[in-house]
């Protein structure tokens, strides 16, 4: 049947129409695919937000992610060696984030005086003792939510040397090598409170209990 140009009108209108609606609908379907990507937050290796504390890190906050190995321990690539400038510790491009953050921890007490007792009471403090200053630097990796006493560290952690992080202890002094640097609160030439020391030998005499965080 042949229609009128007035009914052939109305129908290719309503073609015209529902062909936009098909377009329109394409494309909000696309938008929408495509919002969760688009509003994702930011998020560096490590799994920590771009807008959380990786701005007291004094170097790179990128960490490669960690790879468990057969024998179940965290494989990250070769341990990097920690650089010693002036008094300040740079932890090596490829240390884990955790381990970065414990040496920029350490690196914001390296000039402060030797107290004991001192960062026991309270995380910040004027000054610090062994325990206390290896507490704080660990505190600064979330791996201590409390300080502990030089004796207490014979026992927390895994035993053993770690991968990146070795802390050895007696009941009477506790220190740890982060990445080939020592921080100690002995052996400097005035024992004047916590440093970093480009050697790992212990400066304080007795024999140590060998621990390490657990997966570092």
């Amino acid at each position: 049947m042949q229609l009128t140009p007035w009914v052939a009108g109305i129908a290719a209108r309503r073609s015209f129409i529902a062909a936009l609606s098909l377009a329109a609908l394409a494309m909000l379907g696309l938008a929408l695919i495509a919002a969760p990507s688009a509003s994702a937050k930011k998020v560096i290796q490590g799994g920590i937000s771009s807008s959380g504390l990786e701005s007291e890190i004094p170097e790179s906050t990128e960490a490669e992610t960690p790879v468990e190995t057969e024998t179940g321990e965290l494989e990250t690539g070769p341990v990097g060696k920690a650089r010693l400038i002036g008094s300040r510790a740079v932890a090596p491009a490829n240390a884990p984030l955790a381990v970065k953050r414990v040496i920029a921890a350490a690196n914001r007490i390296r000039t402060l005086p030797y107290i004991w007792g001192g960062g026991h009471g309270r995380w910040q403090d004027r000054g610090y003792d062994c325990s206390g200053s290896v507490s704080y630097a660990l505190h600064g990796a979330r791996m201590l939510s409390t300080p502990l006493t030089s004796g207490s560290f014979e026992t927390w952690g895994e035993a053993g040397p770690g991968r990146w992080i070795t802390i050895y202890a007696n009941a009477s002094h506790v220190y740890m090598v982060v990445a080939g640097l020592r921080f100690d609160t002995a052996g400097d030439v005035s024992e004047s409170g916590p440093r970093w020391h480009p050697t790992t030998a212990a400066a304080a005499g007795g024999r140590f209990v060998v621990r390490h965080p657990v997966g570092f």
